[in-house]
């Protein structure tokens, strides 16, 4: 069984005008992975066919953003067109960061169609280890 999102809006605008959001709006949002890895906090987010140079990241009071635009690289008129399922268009994804990690030293590597994004955390925050001392 798959697992569908339910989006009202979506609903709302197929049901009027017989499109998608994406389609009306011109917006769609990346998948994202967010994982621990080691002391590191990881976000992943696909994002092919995207030149890196149109991608911006940015983080302000906890919040980190990603923005960018797919372009369409030929206009396609729908008359010639078989199918058109490729989303086009800018987004944005926001996530809030924990008070453990450290913004000033994010590290952005963008390879084979995926931004990863490597948070590291603060060293107050890593799990230290406590010596015992006999008595």
């Amino acid at each position: 069984m798959t697992l569908v999102r339910w989006d009202p809006l979506q609903e709302l605008v197929r049901w009027s005008t017989g499109t998608r959001v994406d389609d009306a709006f011109g917006a769609w949002a990346p998948a994202v992975d967010i994982y621990e890895k080691g002391h590191d906090l990881v976000i992943r987010a696909e994002v092919p066919g995207i030149d890196k140079n149109d991608i911006a990241v940015d983080i302000e009071n906890g919040v980190l953003t990603l923005r960018g635009e797919r372009k369409r690289e030929t206009e396609v008129s729908e008359q010639n067109a078989y199918r058109l399922e490729r989303t086009y268009g800018t987004f944005t994804r926001s996530f809030s960061l924990p008070t453990t990690v450290d913004p000033s030293k994010v590290v952005a590597v963008y390879k084979d169609g995926v931004l990863e994004l490597t948070v590291p955390k603060l060293e107050a925050a890593k799990p230290k280890k406590i010596e015992i001392r006999a008595a």
